[in-house]
C-alpha cells in the first residue's frame, strides 16, 4: 500500500468537547431515510449520490455523542465515511471502517478508524488539527472516531526477502508431489502462491487456478505462462497454463454497489487473475484441500447490510510458500487511502498477525484469507493477500509494544464474481468439474465443425475451397492440349483471395498484437487476385512460394 509523502507530518487525535469540524447543515424535509443507500445509488452519478445523502441533517458542532441510532452494518459505516471522506482526508494519512481499539484491543464500538502519522494528546493541538470523538450520517445513524497511529517510514525500504523453512512451507515448496491452495507459482521472473482451484462460469467451463495478477502477469514477457515450482529459466517445474482474465482495479460503486467517497476518481485493489490448466496438464496431482488446515468450506461473502461484528475482529488463518501457516485477526474494512496524485484507492482487508507476528512475508502474495470455522462448521475463506506494508510503515496498535504489520487482502467474493469464476472446495466437485469442462470443450468442437463444413452437393466440385477463399486451378504446360492429361503439382498455380480470408480470420489474445500495429507498406485499397504460376522447368525441389509482408519499419 502507498502512502502520500507530503501527508507523514500530520498528526491527529480526539475531541470529546466541541468539534473543529464546520460542516453545514442541509435541511430537506423530503429524504427517505428509511431508503438503502444501495437503492440511492440507482443510475444517478456520484455527485447526484451524495446531493441526495446531503439532504439529511448533520451536526455543525459534536460536543456530545448523537441521540440518533448507532451504526450497526458495514453499510452504515460506509455510508458516514462516504459523506465525511473530503473533510477526513484533510486530517488523515487513511481511513478504514471497523471497530474501536482500545489499548490494543478491539472492542465491539462501531467507529471510523482514521490513520495519522503520530497520535497525541488533545492538549498539544491546535483547534483546528482536532478530529471529533463521532460523526454522523443520513438519518441520524452515527458511529465514533478512533485515531490510530501509523507509523510511517516514507521513502519505501526494500522488502525483507525472509521465508520460513519448515516442513509444510518446503512442500508448497515443490517437495510436496500434489499441489493445490498455498503452493508456490511462477511466472518468468516472479513467484507467488496459488490461491484457489477454480473453475470458469463461461466458454468451455475451464478448470484453472487463481491468483494475485502482480503474481501472473509481467508485460516485459510477450506471453503470460506459470509454472510449478519455478519456470525453465530459474529452476525445474513444469508448465501449468497461460493466463485468460486478470484484473488489477475496479471502480469502488462497482465493486461495493454504493459510492465510498466523493472523489470521481476511486478505485478498489481487485488483484487478481485466472489461470486455466495446460491441456496436458497431469490434474491427478490436484488436491483441494489447504495443506495445513484441510478441507474448507464455500466462499463467506461480505454482505455489506451484515452487522459489522460478522466480520470485524474474527480470527482468520492462511498457508502461504513463503511463511507456511499462520493466524491473525480481521481489524478493519474497506480501507482508504490517496496517492499523490489525488487518486483514491481502497482495499478491502486489513489483518494483523496474532502475537505481534506477521500474518504474511514476500511470496505469500494470493495465499487465501480464510475464517476459522464457528461451531464445528468448516473454514471460510474471504478473501486473498495481495500485499502488505511491513516496508512501509506500520500500525502502532498498543502504546506499550512496537508498531505491528498487517497485510491487506481482496474480497474473494466479489473477485470470482468479477473474474466470472467459482470455487472448486472438494474432490467430488473437481471431478465434476474437469467432467463439465470435456462436454463443454466437446460441444465447442462440434459446433465449430458443424459451421465450418460445406453442405455436399451444394456447391460444384471446382468450387469446395470457395469458403475458404483459396482456389486451386490447373494450368497446362506449354505445348499441352490442356485435356484429360496429369499435370504434375509442381506444374499447378495457386489463386489466393486475399481479402476474403482476411476478412475470415478472427484473433483473440491476451496481449495486444504488436505487429497488426505496424503501418504496412505497398498496400493497396484494393486487392486484386493474382496468379502464383510455376514455370514448366522446376522440379518440385526447386518450387517455393515467398509471402512479402512489407519493408521492416526502422527502430
Amino acid at each position: 500500500m502507498r502512502l502520500s509523502d507530503n501527508q507523514g507530518n500530520r498528526l491527529g487525535s480526539t475531541q470529546s468537547e466541541e468539534s473543529a469540524l464546520d460542516i453545514e447543515r442541509n435541511l430537506c424535509s423530503h429524504l427517505p431515510y428509511n431508503r438503502s443507500p444501495l437503492q440511492l445509488i440507482g443510475s444517478a452519478g456520484r455527485s447526484k449520490y451524495f446531493e441526495n445523502l446531503q439532504k439529511g441533517v448533520l451536526p455543525g458542532h459534536l460536543g456530545h455523542l448523537p441521540t440518533g441510532q448507532q451504526a450497526k452494518t458495514l453499510l452504515d459505516l460506509m455510508t458516514i465515511r462516504a459523506f465525511h471522506s473530503k473533510i477526513l482526508r484533510r486530517f488523515s494519512l487513511g481511513t478504514a471502517i471497523g471497530h474501536r481499539i482500545r489499548r490494543g484491543t478491539l472492542t465491539n464500538i462501531p467507529a471510523i478508524l482514521v490513520f495519522v502519522a503520530r497520535k497525541v494528546h488533545r492538549k498539544w493541538l491546535g483547534h483546528n488539527q482536532c478530529l471529533p470523538s463521532a460523526l454522523e450520517g443520513p438519518g441520524g445513524v452515527w458511529c465514533d472516531v478512533d485515531v490510530v497511529e501509523f507509523s510511517y517510514y516514507g521513502a519505501p525500504a526494500p522488502t525483507p526477502k525472509e521465508q520460513l523453512y519448515s516442513e509444510l512451507a518446503d512442500g508448497l515448496r515443490g517437495s510436496d508431489p500434489c499441489m493445490g491452495s498455498g503452493s508456490q507459482v511462477a511466472s518468468q521472473g516472479t513467484y507467488g502462491t496459488l490461491s484457489a482451484i477454480v473453475k470458469s462460469r463461461t466458454g468451455n467451463k475451464q478448470v484453472g487456478f487463481l491468483t494475485n495478477r502482480h503474481v501472473a502477469v509481467d508485460l516485459d514477457y510477450p506471453n503470460q505462462k506459470m509454472f510449478h515450482p519455478l519456470p525453465p529459466n530459474l529452476g525445474p517445474g513444469v508448465y501449468l497454463g497461460a493466463v485468460e482474465r486478470a484484473t488489477s482495479f475496479i471502480t469502488d460503486d462497482v465493486w461495493y454497489g454504493i459510492f465510498a467517497g466523493t472523489n470521481p476518481e476511486t478505485f478498489v485493489r481487485a488483484d487478481g487473475a485466472f489461470i486455466p490448466f495446460a491441456s496436458d496438464f497431469d490434474m491427478s496431482c490436484i488436491t483441494t484441500a489447504v495443506k495445513g488446515l484441510g478441507e474448507i468450506g464455500d466462499v463467506k461473502f461480505i454482505d455489506m447490510q451484515s452487522p459489522i461484528n460478522s466480520l470485524i475482529g474474527r480470527q482468520v488463518v492462511k498457508v502461504g510458500r513463503s511463511s507456511g501457516l499462520t493466524t491473525g485477526t480481521v481489524m478493519a474494512y474497506a480501507l482508504e487511502y490517496n496517492d499523490e496524485k489525488g487518486i483514491c484507492f481502497l482495499t478491502d482487508f486489513l489483518v494483523v498477525g496474532e502475537d505481534q507476528q506477521t500474518f504474511d512475508l514476500e511470496g505469500d502474495s494470493g495465499s487465501l484469507i480464510i475464517l476459522t470455522g464457528q461451531d464445528g462448521e468448516k473454514p471460510k475463506p474471504i478473501g486473498i493477500i495481495w500485499g502488505g506494508i511491513a516496508n512501509r510503515g506500520r500500525l502502532k496498535l498498543k502504546n506499550v509494544h512496537e508498531p505491528e504489520n498487517w497485510t491487506s487482502g481482496v474480497d474473494l467474493g466479489r473477485l470470482l464474481d468479477l473474474l466470472e469464476l467459482d470455487l472448486i472446495t472438494t474432490s467430488e466437485g473437481l471431478k465434476d468439474a474437469l467432467q463439465e469442462q470435456r462436454f463443454a470443450l466437446t460441444a465447442a468442437i462440434n459446433s465449430a465443425v458443424g459451421a465450418s463444413s460445406p453442405i455436399v452437393g451444394s456447391l460444384p466440385a471446382a468450387e469446395i475451397f470457395e469458403p475458404l477463399g483459396i482456389n486451386l486451378q490447373q494450368f497446362p504446360p506449354e505445348g499441352g492440349s490442356g485435356s484429360g492429361e496429369n499435370v504434375p503439382f509442381s506444374d499447378m498455380a495457386f489463386h489466393v483471395d486475399t481479402a476474403e480470408v482476411a476478412n475470415n480470420v478472427e484473433e483473440h489474445q491476451f496481449i495486444p498484437n504488436l505487429i497488426s500495429m505496424l503501418p504496412m507498406h505497398g498496400r493497396e485499397d484494393n486487392l486484386e487476385r493474382k496468379n502464383l504460376s510455376a514455370p514448366t522447368n522446376l522440379s518440385d525441389e526447386d518450387l517455393c512460394v515467398s509471402l512479402q509482408l512489407g519493408d521492416r519499419e526502422p527502430k
